[in-house]
């Protein structure tokens, strides 16, 4: 019983440790940086504000995504990926 309790915790720990690990989602930033803006803000103010910064976030990045895209023309398999990686975390 004290076994299962222990490595209960180890494969929790170890899966929270894994999860610490990655980077957070362009989306996640976006959110991140709409909500730091958004400081001060409350209510309708608040919820409109981050609709808009939110949807112009989105076209950024859609713009961004065209972009690297022709950037990466000519690139194939792993070279492609990593440079559109790359691309898109600037």
């Amino acid at each position: 019983m004290k076994n299962c309790i222990v490595l209960s915790a180890l494969v929790l720990a170890a899966s929270l440790a894994s999860a610490a690990d990655k980077a957070p989602t362009a989306q996640q930033n976006l959110m991140g940086t709409c909500n730091t803006e958004a400081a001060g803000k409350k209510g309708d103010e608040r919820k409109e504000f981050m609709k808009s910064c939110l949807s112009d976030g989105k076209k950024r990045q859609q713009e961004r995504m065209k972009s690297c895209n022709a950037d990466a023309t000519g690139k194939k398999g792993d070279e492609r990926k990593a440079f559109m990686s790359e691309c898109l975390k600037k």
